[in-house]
């Protein structure tokens, strides 16, 4: 059973930046996707990147393009998503989850439909 822990969420000031950590485990293949995603109050929860465990390929939404950076240590089994210039419209709860078959997903862009495990979430706040 694959399990999900992530870690670093917190509050900091508009062009802050955090570390957000995923700690994955009880993967049976190696052919594995991990997104992040965002759940603000009252919208819909939204694709923010995801990346490949095969060919360590990645996927950005336009709004953190440039901003924000997805990264794997295969040997700490973990995905870290690196937040820089946050701005108040990042608050949100952020999730990262897993599935398989790694290309497929990054193909389709990593929708949340297509991901079946899921994490607790992390909440990260920008705000003065």
């Amino acid at each position: 059973q694959v399990q999900l822990v992530e870690s670093g969420g917190g509050l900091v000031q508009p062009g802050g930046s955090l570390r957000l950590s995923c700690a994955a485990s009880g993967f049976t293949y190696g052919n594995y996707a991990i997104g992040w995603f965002r759940q603000a109050p009252g919208k819909e929860r939204e694709g923010v990147s995801c990346i490949s465990n095969s060919d360590g390929g990645t996927h950005y939404a336009d709004s953190v393009k440039g901003r924000f950076t997805i990264s794997r240590d295969n040997a700490k089994h973990t995905v870290y998503l690196q937040m820089n210039s946050l701005k108040p419209e990042d608050t949100a709860v952020y999730y990262c989850a897993a599935d398989f078959p790694d290309l497929v997903i990054l193909s389709r862009l990593c929708v949340p439909e297509d991901f079946g495990s899921w994490g607790q979430g992390t909440q990260v706040t920008v705000s003065s």
